[in-house]
């Protein structure tokens, strides 16, 4: 009885390992990432600007992303010497999923839902092999096309 039982604990052992053998790479890769997520949030809420930077189920991901975020009504870079900027600039190649969004509201005015209304948003979702190189501008009452450049002077 005793030699039967490891008789019968070997053999299973051995079909495991073959069936095991069997599966595709792709199946041990999708198992060992165990749901990997990356993720950036920044909000600025004195203009009620939003950013989501967010990567998941990836198998490689090299990003570069620098974020600035201030608020400043004497900031000449600010249109209209309003109250606030979020800028975003976003490098990165990935093989996997990545879920890129900004949105900004009126911080002023309020539905009658009470929420704040939308005034601009943009909303990405990318699946696969791909390379992200993206600039974002969010700037409390600055109006399409304005650019400001901050030039650090010569010594």
């Amino acid at each position: 009885m005793r030699m039967g039982l490891i008789y019968l604990a070997i053999i299973t052992l051995a079909l495991i390992s073959i069936s095991l053998a069997e599966m595709p790479l792709g199946f041990y890769r999708a198992m060992d990432n165990g749901g990997q997520r990356e993720a950036l949030s920044v909000r600025n809420y004195d203009i009620g600007a939003s950013l989501t930077e967010d990567y998941t189920d990836f198998e490689h991901l090299q990003r570069d992303t620098q974020v600035s975020t201030r608020s400043s009504a004497n900031d000449p870079c600010i249109a209209d010497g309003g109250s606030g900027a979020l800028e975003a600039s976003i490098n990165s190649n990935v093989i996997g999923n990545a879920h890129i969004a900004w949105q900004s509201v009126d911080p002023d005015s309020v539905t009658s839902h009470g929420r704040h209304p939308i005034t601009g948003r943009s909303v990405e979702d990318l699946t696969g092999v791909f390379s992200i190189d993206k600039f974002i501008q969010l700037w409390s009452g600055s109006q399409p096309g304005e650019v400001c450049v901050d030039w650090l002077p010569c010594s």
